[in-house]
């Protein structure tokens, strides 16, 4: 079978199938009954869709779904809707709905035909509230949030029936439009299906269909003051749509029954069917949604796209590319049992991509002054120095070099141990692409700390090269001085310090989550980059330049580092649990 591909909107290029989900053989539940389906004609083309309610930003733990999603359906030659329930208007807006969008899109996938609204059928999910009430499936309850929640009973005890299960079927029409009529307080009543108060599953113990909220919707207005309950919406707006397999993850799997009754006793065009997996996990990671809100909202980071978050529009603006994301979910296992993959892996992902498409730069974080004193003092020169000592394809640029350059402050220390290879007092070492050079003299500042280096050169080593074959450990990169554009590098770690996990009690913040440097000293290319482009720092990582940070100066946000523990584990035989 040939490899199936589609245009990657925002992305460039063509994807190919193994890109978004795995291999086009690969097998799981989800894909083996689709498989079945198909075999036994139950269906023609498979429709799945994404629907996240639009109450805060897509986080890494979503990408499985999107993935899933969005992948299967191209996998079968199938639709993908991307669909908003958009039920409860105390939590969702625009900004939501519109973050979405541009993420799924960053991730490289496009929807069937618009983006659709569960919204888009609130007059037809009415309709069908007032179809349960006169099957006498449904009633209005005068019972409280508070009393309903304490009647429902427990995991061993039967809940308890409302007073008001028995009315009429007039009765009941007659207050449910008068509720819509906006007659009654937010709280007053609500709608409630008649199932079994006694229900060993507790979302059929007459749950509620319907509320009174008097709160204007970011599509609708204020043309509704009652609304669905997410369980009411869901599995009709999936019927609508022409959903062949609603995929869903594991919490969802209690509300199946549910799920199943509702369409049973509806006049729905379709009957689709609800199937679970294991949701992502990632250790060292908080997603909740809830609790990620709650830390924008107490300004513990600066937005749902602070590079620190999981957020999907975090990880664009650290530097994530998507393919790495794609690649990563691929790895994962589509599941009935839930697991936590180790944040290792994808950090293994994110390099391996950017290892690939990265262009190397040079960039000085922690500045030290070097004078080579036997450089002509006017002169200056460029370089012509590889951008992937790999790949002679990739180029070269063009680089100055003068008098005095920038080093790392780490790469000098004048009592080095044993196996450091870096800049020590008498000690020579190749500056990358430019010259051997050895250090000769130490300038310390009234503090007695070292304020500059003082080194003579090689001029017969230009490149970087001993014409004499004597070889030199040493290699460091570095930043002309005169040349150097100054900017603001931000260092990012772990949010949180060993975090659970849950939705409990929340982990403790990493109070050393961000490190901001300021007077980085970077080669002048750099001053070129635009919002979103990552380059490797050689020597020190894959940085992001970020001209959305509001920063007069150039700001560049750290991806990740050079060192892949992922990748060693892989080698010795010690994977990362997952």
């Amino acid at each position: 079978m040939a490899a199936k591909t589609g245009a990657l909107p925002g992305n460039g290029g063509l994807y190919d199938m193994t890109d978004i989900a795995g291999t086009e053989q690969a097998r799981d539940f989800i894909r083996d009954r689709i498989r079945e389906d198909l075999a036994a004609g139950s269906h023609s083309t498979v429709v799945t869709r994404f629907p996240p309610e639009p109450n805060g930003y897509l986080h890494i733990g979503h990408a499985k779904s999107i993935c899933l999603n969005f992948g299967v359906a191209a996998e079968f030659g199938g639709r993908c809707n991307l669909r908003f329930d958009d039920t409860n208007p105390l939590r969702e807006s625009q900004e939501y709905i519109d973050a979405i969008v541009a993420d799924v899109r960053w991730l490289g996938f496009e929807w069937d035909g618009e983006p659709r609204y569960a919204s888009d059928n609130f007059e037809q999910l009415y309709q069908w509230a007032e179809h349960l009430i006169r099957n006498g499936n449904a009633y209005v309850d005068d019972q409280s949030a508070d009393e309903i929640r304490t009647t429902r009973g427990t995991l061993t005890e039967p809940g308890m029936e409302s007073p008001w299960r028995g009315r009429d079927v007039e009765e009941n029409l007659d207050l449910f439009r008068r509720m819509r009529g906006g007659e009654f307080p937010d709280g007053a009543r609500v709608l409630r299906a008649r199932i079994d108060m006694a229900s060993g599953n507790i979302n059929l113990r007459d749950p509620v269909l319907y509320r009174i909220l008097h709160a204007p919707h970011p599509r609708t207005g204020d043309s509704w003051c009652i609304y669905p309950t997410y369980d009411f919406a869901h599995g009709q707006t999936d019927a609508i749509e022409g959903v062949t397999h609603s995929l869903c993850t594991l919490e969802f799997a209690d509300h199946r029954p549910l799920y199943d009754w509702l369409i049973a006793q509806l006049p729905v065009p379709m009957a689709p069917r609800q199937y679970e997996f294991a949701r992502l996990e990632l250790s060292s990671t908080v997603l909740s949604k809830r609790r990620l809100g709650a830390l924008v909202d107490d300004g513990y980071v600066t937005g749902w796209d602070d590079p620190r978050m999981p957020t999907l529009s975090g990880l664009r603006r650290r530097g994530v590319p998507p393919a790495a994301i794609r690649d990563f979910v691929s790895r994962l296992a589509v599941s009935r049992s839930d697991g936590v993959v180790e944040s290792a892996m994808l950090d293994h992902c994110v390099r391996e991509i950017l290892n690939e498409t990265a262009p190397r730069r040079m960039g000085v974080l922690r500045p030290l002054r070097v004078v080579i004193e036997s450089y002509p003092e006017d002169a200056s020169e460029e370089l012509e120095i590889a951008n992937d000592p790999r790949s002679p394809a990739a180029g070269v640029r063009r680089v100055p070099f003068s008098r005095e350059i920038f080093v790392e402050r780490d790469d000098f220390m004048e009592d080095p141990p044993r196996k450091f290879f870096r800049l020590a007092p008498g000690r020579e070492v190749r500056l990358r692409g430019a010259y051997l050079v050895t250090c000769v003299g130490v300038i310390r500042g009234a503090d007695g700390e070292v304020r500059e280096l003082r080194c003579v050169h090689d001029p017969d080593t230009r490149g970087g090269n001993a014409p004499d074959g004597r070889k030199v450990r040493g290699a460091l990169h570095w930043v002309s001085a005169p040349h150097a554009v100054e900017a603001e590098v931000r260092l990012y770690g772990p949010l949180f310090v060993e975090p659970d996990g849950t939705d409990g009690p929340g982990p403790e913040l990493n109070a050393r989550s961000l490190e901001t440097l300021v007077g980085c000293k970077l080669e002048p290319a750099l001053a070129k980059l635009e919002q979103g482009e990552v380059v490797q720092f050689e020597r020190l990582g894959y940085f992001c330049c970020d001209r959305e940070s509001g920063s007069e100066m150039p700001v560049f946000n750290r991806t990740i580092g050079l060192r892949d523990s992922f990748a060693r584990a892989m080698a010795s035989g010690k994977l990362p649990h997952s």
